[in-house]
């Protein structure tokens, strides 16, 4: 396994839509799950997808460690590999929250996101996976399908009146986050 690096924000591969996997079980597409695994662990990230390692494919993994003071109010979420993924939203409503991006490195800003969305997906067997999310991994999950269209969350933010770097986000907007 190989930690990959990881694409910034300017790369094109960031701006255009994925094309899907054919052949899931191929050994080029294991090693390559293998080693987004190995990268997201080592950037400590909840997310990546493919295009964020200069591969331009459907594939999207998350993972929600229990100790990461980011995930859903101390539930854990075993890691899930996506591929070739489709979401639809459970309900109209929508939930602003804090995202950052191991491709925007250091800033963070408010996204609107839908509060629950269904995925259907493959598994990185092949086999086929259906699932419903809500609050915090149903952000992750718009976030990682947003990659795979070409979208970053700069994109879906209204205004730029909360785009931050992180350390003037731990500063003024985590504590007004924890106070209020």
């Amino acid at each position: 396994m190989a930690i990959l690096k990881i694409a910034i924000l300017g790369n094109p591969v960031l701006r255009i839509a994925a094309e899907p996997v054919k052949n899931i079980q191929a050994p080029e597409i294991q090693r390559l799950i293998d080693d987004m695994i190995e990268t997201m662990r080592e950037y400590r990230g909840i997310g990546l997808a493919a295009p964020q390692v200069h591969r331009s494919l459907q594939i999207a993994l998350i993972e929600e460690e229990e100790a990461d003071p980011r995930s859903s109010k101390g539930v854990s979420r075993p890691l899930t590999v996506l591929i070739n993924p489709r979401i639809t939203p459970v309900t109209d409503q929508m939930v602003e929250g804090w995202e950052g991006c191991l491709s925007i490195p250091d800033l963070r800003g408010k996204v609107p996101r839908f509060k629950e969305v269904e995925v259907q997906a493959h598994d990185r067997r092949g086999r086929p996976l259906q699932l419903k999310a809500g609050d915090f991994f149903a952000r992750v999950i718009q976030h990682e399908m947003d990659h795979l269209m070409g979208t970053v969350f700069l994109d879906r933010m209204k205004g730029f009146e909360t785009l931050t770097y992180l350390d003037e986000y731990a500063r003024y907007w985590a504590r007004q986050e924890d106070e209020g």
